[in-house]
């Protein structure tokens, strides 16, 4: 290499924040699908050999690695440890003690406080003639709750978003410059987050108050406290699974209504669609669209030998899609008998906060239409640009026309 960036070695290749080959122009990124379904009929469990991994695209296989955490690990080199990066035991303990936050009574309890800060985005919204869906409403949304759950101050809720970005971005390309690049900004986002909630963490265990961050810390596992690696884990994993997952699942369904008007007013005329809707937009647009796992012994999936330690990227945006599993995989339907998805993962890893990024977006989008008569383009020909990361499905921008009521 012709400058001083180290060779990134090949946990730090981690195969998940690496775009694929087939992935390369800005409209597949944006529409990857049909990419997904050729790569689904005709190479099921495919190596990729220049980011190193083993890729899986059918349902019932992508279904089988999310469940079975005995042959396909969640350890990977790259990052502090996590609830998301813990195999059992460890993580069935830490995950009985977490979700005590995200209960149904203790989501229910936040339902008043999302409703005001989503009448008082929209009110915002009113004043302007185009507004941008990312910017102005989805998300400062989640973002404002996590950072009142975390104990962050509201303020800072722009400085949260921007580390949030910085640490779903993947590397540009396979190379190893972008890799190094790409890890080098993640652990700048990293640090920069550690030091934030180390210093929330220091002002609860003086002063404590009724919120996460102080039950995490009172908490006890087998009559130990976490430490504070594993709690300064947790709060970054909460802010950018909760924010990233909840922005793009808001912003992906108003981006279909804006392709869809038919649909758009279907769920005008009966708003008890919204939360068919809110899955069909799980399934169809995904917020996260890859997961990672690792072999954690030789194993065989799909006919094929995957190799101790290899890497196993579960495409669950191929899944949702699996012809096999869906009716009409590539139509937009709200009155689907059933959304078996895989978009919030599967098994011991299932997403901690579905409950709450469901809620959130039912509230969002129920308020955004029934106080609006349209949702458009600001300007049909305005080209939207991908999130850049391989393995988060969404938009930087979405500027979009509401006609008030």
């Amino acid at each position: 290499m012709t400058n001083q960036t180290a060779r990134p070695s090949k946990e730090e290749r981690y195969a998940n924040l690496i775009p694929m080959e087939e992935l390369h122009s800005e409209k597949d990124r944006l529409f990857p699908f049909p990419i997904y379904d050729k790569l689904r009929r005709e190479s099921p469990v495919r190596y990729d050999q220049q980011r190193d991994c083993w890729d899986v695209f059918k349902y019932d296989d992508v279904q089988f690695v999310l469940k079975n955490p005995k042959f396909f690990s969640s350890k990977r080199g790259i990052q502090t440890e996590s609830i998301l990066t813990m195999d059992p035991p460890k993580h069935t303990k830490l995950r009985a003690l977490v979700n005590r936050a995200f209960t149904p009574k203790a989501v229910k309890q936040l339902e008043t406080r999302i409703k005001d800060v989503t009448a008082f985005l929209l009110q915002e919204a009113r004043q302007k003639s185009t507004i941008d869906i990312i910017e102005d409403f989805a998300g400062p949304l989640p973002v404002i709750i996590i950072a009142e759950m975390l104990g962050a101050p509201i303020e800072d809720r722009h400085l949260i978003k921007t580390y949030s970005d910085v640490l779903v971005a993947g590397a540009k390309d396979s190379s190893d410059k972008a890799v190094a690049d790409m890890l080098h900004n993640r652990r700048d986002g990293h640090a920069f987050l550690s030091d934030y909630f180390r210093d929330i963490l220091s002002k609860r265990r003086t002063e404590p108050k009724e919120d996460l961050m102080t039950m995490l810390l009172q908490a006890e596992i087998d009559g130990e406290h976490l430490t504070e690696e594993q709690l300064i884990g947790f709060c970054i994993l909460l802010l950018v699974a909760g924010n990233e997952t909840t922005t793009n699942l808001i912003a992906n369904a108003v981006r279909y209504l804006t392709e869809d008007s038919v649909v758009q007013q279907q769920v005008r005329q009966n708003t008890d669609n919204i939360a068919n809707v809110i899955e069909e937009t799980l399934r169809y647009y995904p917020p996260v669209q890859a997961i990672g796992r690792v072999a954690a012994e030789d194993t065989e999936l799909g006919g094929v030998f995957i190799k101790k330690g290899s890497s196993v990227i579960s495409w669950i945006a191929s899944a949702n899609r699996d012809e096999d599993k869906f009716c009409e995989p590539d139509c937009f339907k709200i009155d689907r008998p059933s959304y078996p998805h895989l978009s919030f993962g599967f098994g011991i890893h299932f997403c901690l906060g579905a409950p709450l990024a469901r809620l959130e977006a039912n509230i969002a989008l129920s308020s955004l239409l029934s106080m609006s008569a349209c949702i458009e383009k600001a300007d049909h020909d305005e080209k939207l640009e991908a999130i850049p990361s391989p393995f988060v499905f969404g938009v930087k921008r979405l500027p979009v026309r509401i006609t008030f009521k």
